[in-house]
């Protein structure tokens, strides 16, 4: 095995036991661009990792100077990610003339069909990326193992959406609770040792202090049934604005059993 051979090598169980210790997708792929930049020959490298709507979540670069980064990512966003938007592109290699001839490629990060970003190489000079198709291909494929593995990408379940909307309900019933009930108790006292007296009011003022009586027990009523949620239901409140559903009747059973949420 020559020298170089021996350096792939490392720079790909490198990957493998960056993912064993846990790093996250940033070092990782921090550390393997700039080993992979100095293998291959290239000015600039980067990773784009997206979510399922295609928007970037992470974008990590190295390169040799700014001139280069700018390159590359103008490829990136004039080229390739158009390419891929409008014409599903997966993997590419090209070359450009001019003065100083460069050449660029970008490859897919994926698990089977579903790709969740690419990485993207630029060199200038000597062409010699091509001759590299297979280390570049084993460079990605062992990225997107150490990501996948990290959980960086990783969909949220909706029952884990859920439990998580629930629970920031929750946190907010049990801060309405203590920060508006202790105002609440007090008014709802001194309101009921005033109505105490009703017989001795007359009819006007009995009836607003009634109907203050009757809106604090509501609000009492509303934060207990806030801390009471089992879930985390919507209502549509407005056109465009939902509300959290605090009605005590249970939501409807669809025909195989679920309920509507």
């Amino acid at each position: 095995m020559d020298s170089k051979d021996q350096n792939r090598y490392e720079i790909l169980r490198d990957l493998a036991v960056s993912a064993a210790r846990g790093e996250t997708p940033e070092q990782t792929a921090r550390t393997a661009l700039a080993q992979a930049a100095e293998l291959v020959g290239l000015s600039a490298a980067a990773m784009y990792l997206w979510d399922d709507k295609k928007k970037v979540t992470l974008n990590v670069s190295y390169a040799h100077n700014d001139q280069a980064a700018e390159r590359l990512k103008g490829l990136e966003d004039d080229l390739f990610g158009q390419l891929r938007r409008e014409r599903d592109l997966l993997a590419a290699y090209m070359s450009f003339g001019g003065e100083m001839p460069s050449h660029s490629f970008t490859l897919p990060l994926r698990r089977g069909q579903n790709v969740f970003g690419a990485v993207l190489g630029f060199q200038e000079g000597e062409r010699t990326i091509v001759s590299e198709d297979v280390f570049l291909d084993s460079l990605c494929a062992s990225l997107a193992i150490s990501i996948l593995a990290s959980g960086h990408n990783q969909i949220p379940s909706q029952e884990f959406l859920d439990k998580k909307r629930l629970e920031a309900i929750v946190e907010t019933a049990v801060t309405v609770n203590h920060e508006v009930n202790n105002p609440l108790t007090a008014i709802l006292g001194n309101v009921q040792l005033l109505l105490m007296k009703r017989q001795e009011m007359d009819d006007d003022l009995r009836r607003k202090l009634e109907i203050i009586e009757q809106s604090a027990v509501k609000i009492k009523d509303v934060t207990q049934k806030l801390l009471r949620l089992t879930t985390a239901r919507t209502v549509n409140y407005t056109e465009n604005t939902n509300m959290i559903d605090i009605s005590d009747d249970k939501p409807p059973e669809t025909p195989d059993g679920d309920t509507n949420g």
